[in-house]
């Protein structure tokens, strides 16, 4: 087996995903643990992150900072660990993980 393609899914997209199997049910209950957003509110702020048009923000950082939440940049950095994000950047991402 060759993996042709990576994509990078919030939790939410995963809950979405899992379907209604013996699996699909673990899996939906683990991530409830953990997941307070619904795939709806996770698309609306993927879509918002991606429309800041940050260089240095990549897919697989969108969903950690939507899985996540950060509220500051202590946490932003903790997320976001290989990039360095200036000030400007660091607050227009915890701008929009504080509207959600």
């Amino acid at each position: 087996m060759t993996i042709k393609e990576e994509t990078p899914i919030t939790m939410a997209e995963v809950v979405a995903l899992a379907g209604d199997s013996e699996k699909g049910t673990a899996i939906k209950k683990f991530i409830k643990n953990f997941n307070k957003m619904s795939v709806e509110k996770a698309r609306e702020m993927k879509k918002e992150l991606e429309d800041l048009n940050l260089i240095k923000l990549k897919e697989v950082h969108i969903v950690k900072i939507i899985d996540f939440m950060p509220t500051d940049a202590s946490e932003l950095n903790k997320i976001i660990v290989d990039v360095s994000l200036d000030e400007e950047e660091v607050n227009k991402i915890i701008e929009v993980s504080k509207k959600y």
